[in-house]
C-alpha cells in the first residue's frame, strides 16, 4: 500500500462534521466510518468515540491553517500529530500483491486511525505540496478535500458544491448586467 493512500483517511474523518451536521454522533456512525479499511476493525467504546471526535478537529485544524494561508501553523499541526501517533510500519505481501509498506495494526482503533492519517498527510504533503489541502469554498459546505488539479485551482469539494456556488454567483451578475454596467 502507498502510505500516501492513508491520507484518505484524515478526508474521511473530516467531512464526518461540518457546522451543520455530525454524523459521528454514536457508535454506529463510528463502526460504519472504520469500515473503509480492514486494519481499522477492533472493538469502539464511548471513549474511542470521543478519541475520533478529537482526532477530527486536529485534523481540520490543518486543513483549515492552509486554507488560511498559515503553512507553518499547518505543519506544526501534523508534526504534532505525529509525534502523538507514532508509526510502526511493516512490510506486507498479500492477496498477490508485491511486497509494501504497511502501518502495524497495533493499539486502540482511534491511534491507529491517527498514526495513518497523518502519515498519509505527512506523505502526501512531501510529495504534493501543502497547497493541494484545500477547504471547499461553498457557502456552509466547510468539506475538506486534496486539490489534484493539473493546475491547482480547485475550490469546492464535488461539482455539486461549485455548481451551487455559480447558481448563487449567476443573480448578481444577470442584474448587473441588466442595468449595463
Amino acid at each position: 500500500m502507498d502510505l500516501a493512500s492513508y491520507a484518505d483517511l484524515a478526508i474521511q474523518l473530516v467531512n464526518t462534521g461540518t457546522p451543520e451536521d455530525d454524523r459521528l454522533h454514536d457508535l454506529d456512525a463510528l463502526r460504519d466510518l472504520l469500515t473503509i479499511g480492514p486494519h481499522l476493525s477492533g472493538r469502539v467504546g464511548r471513549q474511542d468515540l470521543d478519541a475520533m471526535r478529537e482526532l477530527r478537529e486536529d485534523l481540520r485544524g490543518i486543513f483549515e491553517s492552509v486554507a488560511a494561508g498559515d503553512e507553518a501553523d499547518a505543519v506544526e499541526r501534523l508534526n504534532s500529530l505525529l509525534i502523538q501517533h507514532p508509526i510502526h510500519p511493516q512490510i506486507s505481501g498479500h492477496d498477490g500483491q508485491r511486497w509494501h509498506l504497511h502501518i502495524t495494526e497495533s493499539g486502540s482503533v482511534p491511534d491507529r486511525y491517527a498514526a495513518g492519517a497523518a502519515m498519509g498527510l505527512a506523505v502526501f504533503i512531501s510529495a504534493d505540496g501543502l497547497e493541494r489541502l484545500a477547504v471547499c469554498e461553498a457557502e456552509s459546505c466547510r468539506k475538506v478535500f486534496f486539490d489534484t488539479s493539473s493546475n491547482r485551482s480547485r475550490r469546492h469539494c464535488s461539482d455539486h458544491c461549485a455548481g451551487r456556488t455559480d447558481a448563487a454567483a449567476q443573480p448578481g451578475r444577470s442584474r448587473t448586467d441588466g442595468r449595463g454596467q
